[in-house]
């Protein structure tokens, strides 16, 4: 007699009865789920799960489309290997390196394999990138996914497979080594093999929507559309943010640290200290120059946006500090302040509060106040009382002298509705992003919103009382705003700040990880919990001793000297 498990399907809702040792994709065979788009992975107890996994125990399945969060990541890692193996057969003599997202979608480039009888300190130069060559390499891409090889999840020792890959990428530096297992997975496609930090689709068969076009020096690794898989991202111009990336991608290179491997050598010789200071000096550096340049132009109004967890808060009280060194008389005003009575917040179409919009602004009010104090009146200013939902009038008065110049800090310090009749020169934009300026390895890049989630976390517990789960819970409106008000604007910036530091998820490991291992496994935030931890775990902890009380990081972990 066949022994048979239980499990629970949240597409059908229902419990059914299946052979034990069931594969995830002949179960979904099985009980017929279709869903709006292909389907390609699974969550099996919240963890996601490629199709080939089997059950051999009651569990809790959803199935994945790339309409899912989860889905997305799975098919953009697999996309990934389709393109690193392209690279490796076309260019068996160079390795892919996928540097950042950029205009919606992976900026990539090639590099030498190192010589392991070159001198360290010599700069190779890395090869030239033809339309041509990113021609041919999108064509062996779609042979690999017509021929719908299959990706097969493999493992051994880790010795063996830090072997294995230093042969085959001739390179010395491995991140298995951080993870301390007596074993690793990596993923075999024919007699390609690489490594990928979560699940990826059964075969690439299963890609059907890519593009690689010529980008800058490299290419661009266009992705689906998140809201639409069927058709690709709009390629939108990021050029301020491009320069951004490369100039800090050039500071990592004078450290010698692109990947996480790196980082951790360096700690484990400690050096950590000496990057916390290099990475804080540059900081520093940075905003006294975005200071002599307002202090160049004379603005009456610099306004200061970016998306949640940002710095923005931070950034405005360094700049403060600068301007005053440059002779100006700097007012920082939050428009958190100008928040309409909660009573009147606008609403989502889930019918909860909308804090996103920018109609949760007063806009009226914050025009008014703002002309007034241009006209040198002497203005009242509101504070905003988030416990209980209203803005209050505590005697804060304010009148702009004539060496003042007002910093107006917020998430919709860029829109142009917000001051639209204020002549352009006039003010002075700043767009604080959170560009992560480290990669896991070459083919493995970080999300650039991953910083900010584990910011907002510890954040979130040590100073507003919310735990991970909530935090986690109100993520989706917090990035669907974001991508409404803030990102469509970031690009009439005057000048990007990247608050990022390099040492900086070294030091939240510490303190996101207990935070996020409370989160309950039986709940829909546990994926996003559990993928977390699973990423904190590649790196080596830090201690903070030696960050300033002035550093980004302190706004989130605590022993600022900076009041909030």
């Amino acid at each position: 007699m066949e022994e048979t498990i239980t499990i629970y399907c949240k597409n059908t809702r229902s419990y059914h009865d299946v052979p034990r040792g069931i594969s995830l994709i002949q179960l979904k065979d099985l009980l017929g789920i279709q869903l709006r788009y292909p389907i390609i992975a699974a969550h099996v107890n919240y963890k996601v799960e490629n199709l080939d996994f089997l059950l051999y125990k009651p569990k809790d399945v959803e199935f994945l489309d790339a309409g899912s969060p989860s889905g997305m990541r799975a098919y953009v890692r697999t996309l990934g290997m389709v393109l690193s193996c392209a690279v490796n057969e076309l260019f068996p003599e160079m390795d892919l390196r996928v540097e950042h997202p950029i205009s919606k979608g992976y900026y990539c480039t090639l590099q030498w394999h190192r010589d392991k009888t070159q001198d360290p300190d010599e700069e190779q130069e890395p090869p030239v990138m033809t339309r041509d060559m990113v021609k041919d390499i999108k064509e062996r891409m779609k042979r690999i996914i017509a021929e719908d090889r299959p990706i097969i999840e493999e493992e051994k020792q880790t010795k063996e497979v830090i072997r294995m890959f230093a042969e085959r990428y001739n390179n010395e530096s491995s991140i298995f080594e951080t993870l301390g297992n007596p074993y690793c997975r990596y993923f075999r496609m024919g007699g390609f093999i690489d490594y990928y930090t979560n699940v990826l689709l059964p075969s690439s068969g299963y890609i059907n929507v890519f593009d690689v076009v010529p980008f800058k020096d490299g290419l661009l690794l266009r992705i689906p559309n998140r809201n639409n898989p069927t058709v690709l991202e709009d390629e939108v111009a990021q050029d301020k943010m491009f320069s951004i990336f490369q100039e800090y991608n050039r500071w990592n290179k004078l450290l010698r640290i692109n990947n996480v491997s790196d980082f951790n050598i360096a700690c484990k010789q400690n050096k950590s200290f000496g990057l916390i200071k290099l990475a804080e000096a540059l900081h520093e550096k940075k905003i006294a120059q975005i200071a002599d340049a307002i202090a160049m132009k004379r603005p009456k109004i610099v306004f200061i946006s970016g998306a949640s967890s940002s710095g923005k808060t931070t950034f405005s009280k360094r700049l403060q500090i600068q301007l005053l060194v440059d002779g100006i008389r700097p007012e920082v005003l939050s428009m958190d302040d100008y928040f309409v009575n909660r009573v009147d917040t606008p609403k989502d179409e889930n019918g909860e509060y909308d804090f996103e919009t920018v109609n949760a602004v007063d806009l009226p009010f914050f025009r008014q106040q703002m002309h007034d104090l241009l006209d040198g009146k002497e203005v009242d200013l509101p504070t905003y009382d988030f416990t209980k939902g209203e803005r209050v009038f505590r005697g804060n008065k304010l009148k702009l002298k004539r060496d003042s110049v007002l910093i107006i800090e917020g998430l919709h310090a860029l829109n142009p509705c917000v001051l639209p009749d204020v002549p352009k020169e006039l003010t002075y934009k700043i767009y604080v992003s959170t560009l992560t300026t480290i990669n896991i390895d070459n083919h493995n890049w970080i999300p650039t919103t991953d910083i900010r989630l584990l910011r907002r976390v510890v954040r979130d517990y040590k100073y507003r009382g919310f735990s991970a789960r909530e935090t986690i819970a109100r993520c989706p409106s917090v990035v669907r705003g974001e991508q409404k008000w803030v990102y469509p604007f970031q690009e009439e910036a005057d000048v990007m700040f990247n608050s990022a530091l390099i040492f900086e998820f070294a030091v939240l490991k510490r303190h996101a990880e207990p935070i996020l291992q409370e989160v309950p496994k039986f709940c829909e935030e546990y994926t996003e919990a559990h993928r977390l931890l699973k990423f904190l775990q590649y790196f080596v902890p830090v201690p903070e001793r030696e960050i300033p009380p002035t550093s980004f990081l302190r706004e989130f972990v605590g022993g600022s000297s900076f009041r909030y």
